[in-house]
């Protein structure tokens, strides 16, 4: 009979142990980690995060005022049809209830693709007044611009060019100004403003953010607030750090900026251009609640 302390020669001994990994197996490993990484990135940045839509709510001016404009800004589509992403848009736009709502540029980057912006279009919501201007990528495109006034104009929307347009809301006076596209077109605010008369407040739209650099307003004609787009958040931009953002965005990459000239926000769009991944700069749809 055995004793119940007799070795188990299954068991290892108390003062053994485990070998150590040998060279190979630990490169091994090391590689699989560092591999595993990117891959997971490629997968986000190609097949997750360029699909996901997110919305961004702010509010500008006097948050406890009743009078607030609400607008949403739809930016850099660069739609070639209708799928996931689009579906997501049309939906939050139709539960936004909006006032207004501002298209800020590159909508399209191939004129083939003027079919499916105008299905697109097609199902905005009607009720709130709408408002676009020209990006870059609409001049690139080659579809030109009285198409793309014909697309617009087929669904009630105005296309702004060098271009201002005046909004009552509940007893104040709101001018909306669309510059033309500062690498394509030639902005012109003394244009855009030719016999204006002073309003309570004004909203200019701007594809390139660094035209908020170089805004030369009439007298009389001071800017409450600028939206741009064009910089896709630098589109791909791990931890929030933007490896590229293409000419025209100056020192502006996403977000509020309100130093050294009127406040403005930069969204980081909706679609992708030249490739299509998004790492760290989540499709946006903007809300702003403009309060007088």
């Amino acid at each position: 009979m055995k004793s119940a302390h007799a070795a188990d020669p299954t068991r290892p001994e108390p003062n053994e142990r485990a070998a150590p990994l040998s060279r190979r197996t630990l490169l091994r490993r090391t590689c699989l980690v560092a591999g595993a990484v990117p891959l997971a990135a490629t997968i986000d940045g190609l097949a997750i995060t360029p699909r996901r839509l997110v919305a961004s709510h702010h509010t500008v001016g006097h948050s406890a005022s009743s009078d607030r404009l609400r607008i949403v800004q739809v930016s850099d589509l660069h739609v070639h049809g209708l799928g996931t992403l689009e579906r997501q848009l049309l939906e939050q736009l139709h539960d936004a209830q909006a006032d207004l709502i501002v298209i800020t540029g590159d909508a399209i980057d191939r004129s083939a693709c003027l079919p499916a912006l105008d299905t697109l279009l097609a199902e905005f919501p009607t009720a709130p007044r709408r408002l676009a201007i020209m990006g870059n990528w609409e001049y690139k495109s080659g579809a030109g611009l009285r198409s793309m006034e014909q697309t617009y104009e087929r669904h009630g929307i105005e296309l702004l060019v060098n271009r201002s347009v005046t909004l009552e809301h509940r007893g104040r006076t709101i001018r909306v100004t669309g510059l033309d596209d500062i690498m394509g077109g030639r902005p012109d605010a003394v244009a855009a403003l030719q016999d204006a008369r002073p309003v309570d407040q004004h909203l200019v739209l701007a594809h390139c953010p660094i035209t908020r650099d170089s805004l030369d307003m009439p007298p009389g004609h001071p800017v409450s607030l600028v939206l741009s787009g064009h910089t896709h958040g630098g589109q791909v931009a791990p931890f929030g750090i933007a490896t590229h953002v293409p000419p025209g965005s100056g020192r502006y990459v996403a977000g509020w900026y309100r130093d050294g000239g009127p406040p403005m926000y930069v969204s980081r769009g909706i679609g992708t251009s030249l490739l299509p991944i998004r790492i760290g700069a989540t499709p946006e749809l903007v809300h702003l609640e403009w309060c007088g």
